[in-house]
């Protein structure tokens, strides 16, 4: 089992969390020797730690190009840097990893110069889900890495591992849930659409949204946390005090690697799989090298380096890779996901955030 998370600095603590500096890899003497450079934002913490480890000195022994690397700060704080800096003419990084609301947000303002895919290589072997294109078809984000939410499990309270989301309206689980606090990271609206409504295209109407809204509201009795720290729930899990609930697949795997008892299913609906994407601003002077930047991280073999060094799902097809059947459901699997409806957070954000208060949370 890979040892690459450390549980409380990962990812989604940089996109949801505690705000992380601007930072900049310190690579003068690189920076001096090569004629080409670009640099490349990614979420912070840990997760920027092992792209500077295994990925970027790697590329530029491969292309030249010197990457200056940027820990983007939370949430939509580094969209609207981008934003003001794009209208100025100057990129804070040619290249960011982007969530897919910031991607569709920046979609807006034009801010994402198209990617020319002629230039991708291995652009058809992408899973079409981590494509992000303009309404006319331009492309304007290829997938990086991706992740999943799962329903875990503490082993000493449930030997049998559930089989379905179902399990959080379960009677038999009263006061011992711990569920994800937001409504636009939590995506429990799409697990209850998938679960009880046929899919997430129940969604695509208000009277959707508010069945929905009611069939998730079921579940209240049974939750005995609404998270918003990973590290509080994943003590409680790992003690057993709250047995169960949704996580992140990878840290859980890690825990349970360490001897917690603790695991992670994928239910029968699927995990629910969230992404990043690689997108270049339209104020970067640098097309040629990001585009050789995109090219590279779209290889197998680097995808499959990610999966193993970073903890991320890959984002090819699963058969070009050369990870192990271990490997891959380390970090994935082979059960269709649950894709959260991102556009449901930028059309409707507010009143979604008002209706969760309401009826959720509240």
């Amino acid at each position: 089992m890979r040892k690459t998370f450390n549980p409380s600095i990962s990812r989604r603590t940089v996109l949801g969390g505690t705000a992380a500096a601007i930072g900049v890899l310190a690579m003068p003497s690189i920076l001096r020797a090569q004629d080409r450079s670009l640099k490349v934002g990614v979420y912070g913490g840990y997760f920027k730690d092992s792209f500077d480890k295994n990925i970027f000195p790697d590329f530029t022994a491969a292309s030249g190009i010197a990457v200056e690397s940027i820990a983007e700060p939370t949430g939509e704080a580094w969209l609207v840097q981008l934003e003001q800096a794009a209208k100025a003419g100057v990129a804070p990084a040619d290249v960011s990893m982007m969530s897919q609301v910031a991607m569709l947000k920046g979609q807006s303002t034009d801010l994402w110069a198209p990617i020319d895919t002629a230039k991708i290589k291995n652009y058809d072997n992408l899973l079409e889900r981590f494509v992000n294109k303009y309404p006319d078809g331009r492309v304007a984000g290829i997938g990086a890495v991706a992740w999943y939410i799962t329903l875990v499990t503490n082993t000493d309270t449930y030997p049998e591992a559930p089989d379905s989301w179902a399990a959080l309206w379960d009677p038999a689980n009263a006061d011992k849930l711990g569920l994800l606090a937001l409504v636009s990271n939590s995506f429990l609206l799409e697990v209850t659409a998938k679960t009880y409504m046929g899919g997430t295209n129940a969604l695509d109407t208000e009277e959707g949204l508010n069945k929905a809204f009611e069939k998730l509201a079921e579940v209240k009795p049974n939750v005995r946390l609404w998270y918003r720290d990973e590290a509080q729930f994943e003590q409680a899990l790992k003690s057993g005090e709250i047995p169960m609930g949704q996580y992140y697949h990878d840290v859980t795997g890690l825990a349970a690697a360490d001897g917690h008892p603790v695991r992670s299913t994928f239910p029968k609906e699927g995990g629910i799989q969230d992404s990043g994407c690689w997108a270049l601003s339209r104020a970067s002077e640098k097309v040629e090298e990001a585009h050789v930047f995109i090219d590279y991280m779209s290889q197998p073999e680097i995808q499959s380096t990610l999966s193993r060094k970073v903890g991320t799902a890959p984002t090819l097809k699963r058969e070009l890779l050369d990870l192990t059947p271990e490997e891959f459901a380390s970090v994935s699997s082979d059960i269709e996901p649950i894709i959260p409806r991102y556009d449901l957070y930028q059309t409707k954000s507010d009143w979604l955030n008002q209706k969760w208060t309401e009826l959720i949370v509240g």
